[in-house]
C-alpha cells in the first residue's frame, strides 16, 4: 500500500516491505482491509517533541550518578565520545528512514540491505530489549511513588502504570503522541531550568553559593581520578544511557510528513546531545565532588544530588517528579516501539500472525503482548530477583550495540543502492560516507572489546551474544525455508 506525500509529491511506502523489496518473498498486510495498515495520526508537533524529548531518557537522570562515581570529571569526555558515536548512528538511521519510512525502522532496512535473517535478528532483539525496559522503568517509577505513598505496594503502582499506557496505546497512536508531547515538554523544561541554575551557580551569582572554579574538576585526584579504567567504565555506562533514540524513526512512519520529520530529528541531534547530555555532565561535575557518597545512590540520581548540594532541597524533590515523568515517558515510548516492531516483523512474515492484526490503525494484539511481557519481567524481579531476572538483565545488556551494528552495516549497503537507483530519496545523507560509517563500526567493536575486558560487563556481553546467535540462526533457518517454498512454488507453475 502506498500514499503520496502532500509536501513532496513523491510516493512513499506505507507498509514496511514488500516481496519485491526483500531477497525472498514476504507477506504483507491485506491492502483491501480498512484496518490493514497503521494510521498516520501523529502530527508534526508530536514528532518534533518526541525527537527533542526522546534524547532525555531515564538513564540520564538515574544512571549517570554511578558513572560519575567511576569516571570522575572525565565523565564529560566519556559522554562526548559516546555521544559522537550515537550521532553517527542516528545520522545513518535517519538517511535510511527518510529514504524509506517504516514502522519497523532499522529492522526493515537490515532486511532489505543484508537479508531477512538480519531483519529478524535486529527486530526481535530490540523488541525483547524494549519489553524488559518497560518492566525496569515501571519498577523505578513505582519506587518513587512508594516513597511518597508507602502504604501502596510497589507492584500495584507498576500494574497501574502498565494499564494506563497499555490502554493509551490501544486506543490510537494520537494518544501516544499527546502523552509524549507533554512528557517531553516537561523534561525539556526541567533540563533547561537545571542547566540555568547550574550555570548561575558556576558563575557564583546563585544566592548562598560561591563559584566553585576548577576545584571539583581538578581536585580530589584530578580530572581522571581512577585513570583510564574509570573512564572506560564511565564510557560503557554512557553508551547505554543513549538507548531509545531510535523510537523517533519508528514513530515517523505514522506521522503526517514522515520524510520531513525524520530529517528534522536527525539534523538537530547534535545540539540536543551536546546540551542535554554533555552539558548536564559538565554542570554536575563542576558543582559536585565526584566522590560525593550520594551520587551512586539510584534512589536519588545526580540531578537531585546536585540541587541538594546547592542548598535547594525543594528543587531536588521537584526533580524527583521530573524523574518520575521521564520513567513514565520511557514506559509509554517503549510499549509503543515494541508493539510497532512486532507488528512490522509479522507483516513481513517473521512472527506469529496473531500479533499482526491491526484494528483502527493500531496493532492491538502486539500492544497487549508487549505490555504483558513487561509486567511479567516485573513479577520475575519479585519472584526470582537473583536468578531469572538477573539473567534477563544480562541478556539485554548489550542489545542496543547489536542494533547499532546492524544499522551501520545496513547503511553501508543501502547507500550504494540508493545512489545507483534512487538518488532523489537521499534527503538526509551520512557525513563523509563511507569513512564515518566505518569509523562508527570500529567504535562499536571497540566498545564490545572494552565490555569483554571489564568484569562487570563481560557477562552481559556473553548473554547478549548468545541471544543474538540464537535469533540469527532462527532467522536464517526461516529464510532458507521460505526460499525453498518459493522455489518449489515457481517450479510448480506450468510453463507456456
Amino acid at each position: 500500500m502506498t500514499r503520496t506525500s502532500p509536501s513532496t509529491g513523491t510516493v512513499e511506502a506505507k507498509t514496511d516491505s514488500s516481496a519485491a523489496d526483500s531477497p525472498v518473498g514476504t507477506s504483507t498486510p491485506d491492502a483491501a482491509s480498512p484496518d490493514a495498515s497503521l494510521s498516520n495520526g501523529l502530527k508534526q508537533r508530536h514528532l518534533s517533541m518526541i525527537a527533542l524529548g526522546g534524547v532525555i531518557g531515564a538513564g540520564l537522570f538515574v544512571g549517570s550518578g554511578a558513572a560519575i562515581a567511576s569516571a570522575g570529571p572525565s565523565i564529560i569526555v566519556a559522554y562526548a565520545i559516546s555521544g559522537a558515536l550515537v550521532m553517527l548512528v542516528m545520522r545513518m538511521l535517519g538517511e535510511m528512514s527518510a529514504a524509506s519510512p517504516a514502522s519497523g525502522s532499522f529492522s526493515v532496512h537490515a532486511e532489505r540491505s543484508i537479508g531477512p535473517w538480519a531483519g529478524f535478528t535486529a527486530g526481535w532483539s530490540f523488541w525483547f530489549l524494549l519489553c524488559v525496559a518497560v518492566g525496569l522503568e515501571g519498577i523505578g517509577a513505582a519506587k518513587i511513588m512508594h516513597g511518597w505513598v508507602p502504604g501502596v505496594a510497589e507492584w500495584v503502582w507498576v500494574l497501574l502504570f502498565m494499564l494506563v499506557f497499555c490502554v493509551t496505546n490501544l486506543a490510537a497512536v494520537r494518544n501516544f503522541g499527546e502523552f509524549e508531547f507533554w512528557f517531553s515538554a516537561l523534561k525539556i523544561g526541567a533540563i533547561g531550568l537545571f542547566l540555568g541554575i547550574g550555570v548561575l551557580a558556576i558563575l557564583g551569582v546563585l544566592p548562598g553559593n560561591d563559584a566553585p572554579g576548577m576545584t571539583n574538576l581538578t581536585g580530589e585526584g584530578g580530572f581522571m581520578p581512577n585513570g583510564s579504567e574509570g573512564l572506560i567504565v564511565g564510557l560503557l555506562a554512557s553508551v547505554f544511557a543513549y538507548g531509545g533514540l531510535e523510537t523517533v524513526t519508528i514513530a515517523a512512519a505514522e506521522s503526517e510528513h514522515p520524510v520531513q520529520g525524520v530529517a528534522k530529528a536527525v539534523r538537530t541531534a547534535m545540539w540536543r546531545i551536546a546540551i542535554f547530555y554533555v552539558g548536564s555532565m559538565a554542570v554536575i561535575v563542576t558543582l559536585v565532588p565526584w566522590n560525593e557518597p550520594a551520587l551512586p545512590n539510584p534512589d536519588k540520581g545526580s540531578y537531585v544530588v546536585t540541587l541538594e548540594h546547592l542548598g535547594l532541597p525543594a528543587a531536588g524533590q521537584i526533580m524527583n517528579v521530573v524523574i518520575l515523568v521521564a520513567l513514565l515517558s520511557a514506559m509509554n515510548a517503549n510499549i509503543y516501539g515494541a508493539s510497532r516492531m512486532a507488528s512490522s516483523l509479522v507483516s513481513r512474515g517473521q512472527g506469529p500472525k496473531v500479533l499482526g492484526r491491526i484494528s483502527g490503525g493500531v496493532p492491538r494484539n502486539a500492544v497487549g503482548a508487549s505490555s504483558l511481557f513487561g509486567f511479567f519481567a516485573v513479577l520475575l524481579s519479585y519472584w526470582y530477583p537473583d536468578t531469572v531476572f538477573a539473567w534477563l538483565l544480562n541478556i539485554v545488556g548489550a542489545i542496543i550495540l547489536v542494533v547499532w551494528f546492524f544499522i551501520a552495516a545496513a547503511q553501508l549497503r543501502m547507500r550504494r543502492r540508493l545512489e545507483r537507483e534512487a538518488p532523489e530519496k537521499l534527503v538526509v545523507k551520512m557525513w563523509a560516507y563511507p569513512y564515518l560509517t566505518w569509523i562508527a563500526l570500529a567504535g562499536m567493536v571497540t566498545v564490545f572489546v572494552l565490555m569483554a575486558r571489564e568484569p562487570g560487563t563481560r557477562e552481559q556481553l556473553y548473554y547478549t551474544g548468545g541471544l543474538t546467535l540464537i535469533l540469527a540462526a532462527t532467522g536464517y533457518t526461516l529464510q532458507r525455508v521460505r526460499a525453498r517454498r518459493a522455489s518449489a512454488g515457481q517450479e510448480a507453475v506450468p510453463q507456456d
